[in-house]
């Protein structure tokens, strides 16, 4: 389900093995996810069906295609917009009912939320300033919650691994994508004439709404243009032109802009965040999915923050020793740009110097040649790229030409 670390006992791993018929391995017997308590499940469809503004959010809700094409058939019974978290890929960007980047506007105006294995469900609903920490309730005060979630099986201890805590009406315990067949039953099962009436008119409105949120992220990333530095949106789009007739995978991004632009609707096209925002996390996840899906014909990006892939370039050298194909873009803005910002903010508010915010934040003087530090681990690799236009789509295409594959990762 996440990261995985196999960890052999020293004994173990040192020990010769007498007779070859005894060091087979064990048989493995794959436990049935839960499915969630039908009484509760009954429950949760009569709200969802007597909601005016039903809203769904989804975190790390699917593990296969078959999951988001529940989700699919339960936003579409309810006509309840989707707001994909995206802990996991769980909903097509391009279906009528998806409003992730509304995802603080639909919460402030629901009054039932159905929230699917949601690993924060007080940030949801909830926001905290920088650098003041003034608390702002998002929704409405009578809104009501449902969670099916089997995160409540992890808490072990009163500490805050599991997130701020957050009442909710109805905490259903189990595995939400078992749980959505019995759940898409019961709401058809619910709903009259009358609500099925009121239902299907909240169609046109939602999806006029999801185009117009879909103009708004074209015009915001249009207005970047040929900017020099490269902008984040041109950097996504000239990378989904370099791969839109593909099978494809986003591994690792550190921006928005993909899921915010690209036409997304396989499971497997984003496989979801780090979960806990480690750094370090980009570069071996990316190498770790590019590795799984070799032999699937999908071919594997990832665009890497320079901060991030410097916590373990070696893992560079491992995609090119194993030859795993890989398209890596690295957005170089020489710093740790975050915290910059959050140090800026603080110096401002206790009335202090701001030009020493960069200390032990940015990653100049000097700076890092990322293409030469590919090229000495055995990859094709092009840089620094600065012009917008031709330089890097050229560079692009190389990296996705047989010559760059011939020599491992790109």
């Amino acid at each position: 389900m996440g990261p995985v670390l196999i960890t052999a006992d020293g004994d173990l791993a040192r020990r010769t093995c007498a007779r070859r018929e005894n060091c087979g391995m064990p048989k493995l017997t794959m436990s049935i996810p839960p499915q969630g308590d039908s009484g509760a499940v009954t429950e949760a469809a009569k709200l969802l069906v007597a909601a005016q503004n039903p809203v769904i959010l989804a975190d790390r809700a699917c593990r296969s295609q078959e999951g988001m094409k529940r989700i699919v058939e339960l936003a579409e019974a309810l006509n309840a917009p989707v707001a994909d978290i995206g802990g996991r890929m769980n909903f097509p960007t391009s279906h009528y009912l998806c409003r992730s980047l509304d995802k603080r506007s639909l919460v402030g105006q629901a009054d039932v939320v159905l929230m699917l294995e949601v690993a924060d469900p007080w940030g949801q609903f909830n926001t905290i300033s920088d650098p003041h920490h003034e608390y702002r309730r998002l929704s409405k005060p009578d809104v009501k919650i449902i969670h099916i979630s089997l995160g409540d099986t992890l808490t072990k201890a009163n500490y805050q691994d599991m997130q701020r805590f957050m009442p909710v009406d109805l905490a259903i315990s189990g595995d939400a994508q078992a749980t959505l067949p019995a759940l898409i039953e019961a709401v058809k099962s619910a709903a009259g004439m009358s609500q099925r009436a009121a239902i299907a008119e909240r169609a046109t409105k939602l999806r006029e709404d999801h185009r117009r949120m879909k103009d708004r992220a074209r015009a915001e990333a249009s207005l970047a243009g040929m900017r020099r530095p490269c902008s984040t949106a041109r950097t996504s789009a000239q990378l989904y032109n370099a791969i839109k007739n593909e099978k494809w995978c986003v591994a690792v991004s550190s921006m928005q802009w993909n899921r915010n632009l690209w036409p997304a609707t396989e499971y497997y096209n984003f496989i979801g965040g780090s979960g806990g925002a480690g750094q370090g996390y980009g570069a071996p996840a990316a190498v770790g999915a590019a590795l799984a899906n070799r032999d699937k014909g999908i071919i594997t990006v990832s665009i890497e923050g320079d901060g991030d892939l410097m916590y373990a370039p070696g893992s560079l050298w491992t995609a090119a020793h194993h030859k795993i194909p890989l398209l890596m873009i690295v957005h170089n803005n020489r710093a740790y740009h975050q915290e910059v910002m959050h140090l800026q903010k603080m110096a401002s508010l206790h009335n202090r110097r701001m030009d020493t915010a960069a200390i032990g934040t940015t990653i100049e003087n000097p700076n890092i040649d990322f293409a030469k530090l590919a090229q000495s681990m055995g990859l094709f690799a092009e840089g620094p790229i600065n012009d917008p236009g031709s330089d890097r789509t050229g560079a692009v295409a190389r990296a996705r030409s047989g010559e760059a594959r011939r020599a491992g990762a790109c």
